[in-house]
């Protein structure tokens, strides 16, 4: 299986709780005015690498508390980040996926792959930027109508779960 990406950040402060190892997914459909990574957007561009070549990488730096996929659009490319997900839980990791779709809308498509990488994610950061919206201060989004979902509560709880702003 293949995964079409535009690159890594190894050691991120940034994109979710902790040191986290970002993958950022190359193609995305929703092209948001003032996005911060418009060359992640091309469904042409980017490099081919295997989900088992990005784990290895993953597992050379112990200090990783999880893995964030980021993008473009992780859920264009849900079988092969769920199996890279499925990995980085099986090491005791967890995983933060960045969309730019709400959680409904997710949810609305009713795809088996999205379904399975919805259930392989630890946070979900949803909705599109919004440069309206644009607040520098929030925690690890760009604009204020994005939600950090914790999805083993919203799981557990059968409704959305937000994780605390600390």
């Amino acid at each position: 299986m293949e995964l079409k990406i535009a690159g890594v950040v190894k050691e991120s402060i940034v994109d979710g709780r902790g040191i986290r190892y970002t993958v950022f997914t190359q193609g995305c459909p929703h092209h948001c005015p003032g996005c911060h990574n418009p060359q992640t957007w091309d469904f042409e561009g980017g490099k081919v690498i295997s989900p088992g070549e990005l784990f290895e990488d993953f597992q050379k730096d112990p200090i990783l508390k999880g893995m964030t996929f980021s993008g473009g659009e992780p859920f264009c490319q849900p079988e092969p980040l769920t199996e890279l997900a499925k990995l980085v839980h099986q090491a005791g990791k967890d995983v933060t996926v960045f969309t730019g779709w709400t959680y409904e809308q997710l949810l609305e498509k009713n795809d088996p792959a999205v379904n399975a990488l919805l259930e392989q994610t630890d946070v979900l950061i949803d909705g599109p930027f919004l440069m309206e919206q644009r607040n520098l201060e929030l925690r690890f989004r760009g604009s204020e109508n994005q939600r950090l979902i914790d999805m083993n509560k919203t799981r557990e709880e059968g409704h959305i779960v937000l994780l605390p702003e600390e």
